[in-house]
């Protein structure tokens, strides 16, 4: 083909009808009229010569060859929009956009802190917060759609030559008891006192639960012993629950930090235990890093992260974009961390 068969435009309408389910739909997304959505698609599939949509049902479903040129699609996009932030680039930190991701846990309580920061220095660069699960966050960063994450969960395999992994901080996990409990008047108390409460905890399938688990399993304490009461889906939730005499839980140190202050909430010791978990840093090395990202992880990262931590490893050089990156996809995710 001497000429390329689409056009963005196409590209762009071709993702909006995969995501809306409908013509109609797609054209109130872009904000254009049905007819011209459906013009589009009819030049679309007569340029490339092969059907695009199945329109026998009520919903637009893509065929065999929809699917590949979304797919393509998509990746070509995300090269337009990295290449647009790179010549945003250029006006040296006077604007342009960072974009951080974060799982469940790190985007409520340390993201929003670290950001903040970040904005008193440099009030034009619009910062976007992803806040999603560990394996959703970790495709996003591959995929370029967000420049670097910090994240509790494991990330997936498939990921991991394609992910730069830096160990960045130490998450511990306290126990909270409400202030009236009796063993909030004790100093410690022994890992067999824990069999003894009544827990509030996350949903058993969610990352977040099952990382305190295995934490505290390697400390010797069986969290298959512990009488969950009731089960909640946001630690919001749980430390209200806690709060409210319903029960204890373990949860982040940086999630509690008001609560603590206030006195509304009891953080209990454990005689010669103390429950950590890592925080990851994660970005692709492959992918373009703008000068916001570069600035948010030389001036904000240090300053959060472990001591001793090595920075250096982020000071990559600028690689050129190529079409050899365009290697991964977006699948499907769930859980909380």
């Amino acid at each position: 083909m001497s000429d390329l068969p689409f056009t963005l435009d196409q590209l762009r309408i071709l993702k909006a009808i995969a995501q809306e389910g409908s013509f109609k739909r797609a054209a109130d997304s872009l904000y254009v009229s049905q007819p011209a959505v459906s013009l589009q698609v009819q030049n679309l599939e007569r340029q490339l010569d092969v059907p695009l949509f199945d329109r026998g049902g009520r919903r637009a479903q893509l065929t065999e060859a929809g699917h590949l040129l979304l797919s393509y699609g998509e990746k070509i996009l995300s090269l337009c929009q990295e290449t647009c932030r790179a010549i945003e680039d250029l006006q040296n930190l006077q604007g342009g956009t960072l974009i951080v991701g974060a799982s469940q846990t790190t985007g409520t309580y340390l993201l929003p802190r670290m950001i903040g920061m970040f904005r008193q220095k440099y009030p034009d660069v619009a910062v976007q917060l992803h806040v999603h699960s560990t394996r959703r966050t970790a495709w996003s960063v591959a995929n370029g759609q967000v420049d670097l994450a910090i994240i509790g969960g494991e990330i997936p395999g498939e990921l991991s030559e394609s992910l730069e992994v830096i160990s960045y901080a130490e998450d511990e996990l306290a126990l909270i008891l409400p202030v009236f409990h009796p063993f909030a008047k004790l100093e410690k108390i022994q890992k067999e006192d824990l069999y003894k409460l009544q827990f509030i905890a996350l949903d058993s399938q969610s990352t977040i639960r099952k990382v305190i688990d295995q934490v505290l399993g390697r400390c010797e304490i069986d969290t298959r012993r512990f009488k969950v009461e009731m089960e909640l889906n946001s630690i919001e939730a749980i430390k209200n629950a806690v709060q409210s005499g319903l029960g204890a839980a373990f949860v982040s140190t940086s999630a509690i930090a008001k609560e603590l202050q206030m006195g509304v909430l009891h953080r209990t010791p454990i005689e010669g235990v103390v429950v950590k978990r890592t925080l990851w840093l994660i970005f692709n090395p492959n992918r373009y890093r703008s000068k916001a990202a570069e600035a948010f992880s030389q001036e904000i990262l240090p300053q959060f992260a472990n001591p001793g931590w090595n920075q250096d490893v982020l000071k990559l050089s600028q690689k050129n974009i190529v079409l050899t990156t365009l290697e991964v996809a977006t699948p499907t995710s769930s859980g909380e961390d």
